[in-house]
């Protein structure tokens, strides 16, 4: 669903990040933490059968965030 490509996107955005050495070494275990811990969130979120609407707006908005910090770390003109 539309949850689901959105983290593909993003850690295909990280991966070029590091490829392209825009990302440190840091940088690049922040965004892929934050990226876990709203994988452990949406699992929780998922354990009772199905996401409500609410959830689905919850996790919208950390992925915006967790979007706006991989741009924003990507550009910040921070070499490997």
């Amino acid at each position: 669903g539309h949850i689901g490509n959105r983290q593909e996107r993003q850690q295909q955005r990280i991966a070029g990040g590091v490829s392209s050495g825009a990302l440190t070494a840091r940088e690049t275990a922040r965004l892929e933490g934050r990226e876990a811990g709203l994988n452990r969130s949406i699992a929780r979120m998922r354990s009772d059968g199905s996401l409500t609407r609410g959830e689905r707006a919850r996790i919208e908005t950390r992925q915006d965030r967790i979007s706006r910090g991989i741009y924003h770390q990507k550009h910040d003109a921070q070499a490997r």
